[in-house]
């Protein structure tokens, strides 16, 4: 076998040489126990992303409006820590901020349960640091998720 069929082309990624080779990865939530679509399978990445970018946008407006009072600096460190209190109180009450909510997402325990206070406010401070949740898995949960013992499902 050539080095290069092993590794996989630039394009197409190691991944995609391993599954040529014969290896079954399965669909993202296999090894959770989830299904594959429909309610509570692993929520997609573009809605997930969606769902933040309309969070962070209300937490903007919010800010900007009634906290800043229109300075924009002032209302850009405001946004930060409402996005904070917000994710932390939405997802340990609810189990979605709005975001999640209007796109049809939840944040739940591996097992599908809620999730407890500790494991909120871990997954909460471990988003705000960004780069946990930047890096995923197979299942395309982040860091935060996976430190929390948490998913993200579709309702």
């Amino acid at each position: 076998m050539d080095k290069r069929e092993a590794l996989g082309s630039w394009i197409s990624g190691p991944r995609a040489a391993a599954e040529q080779m014969g290896a079954d990865f399965g669909y993202r939530g296999k090894r959770l126990g989830l299904p594959q679509e429909g309610p509570g399978s692993i929520a997609p990445v573009g809605r997930r992303i969606a769902a933040l970018c309309v969070d962070w946008a209300l937490c903007l407006l919010i800010a900007y409006g009634l906290l800043a009072h229109g300075n924009t600096q002032a209302a850009s460190n405001w946004t930060f820590a409402l996005f904070g209190v917000v994710s932390l109180l939405t997802v340990g009450t609810v189990g979605c901020t709005p975001g999640k909510r209007l796109l049809g997402l939840r944040v739940v325990r591996e097992d599908g349960g809620r999730l407890g206070v500790g494991a909120v406010v871990l997954r909460t401070v471990l988003l705000l640091l960004v780069v946990p949740a930047a890096v995923w898995d197979r299942d395309s949960r982040g860091l935060h998720d996976k430190a929390a013992r948490a998913v993200q499902v579709r309702i």
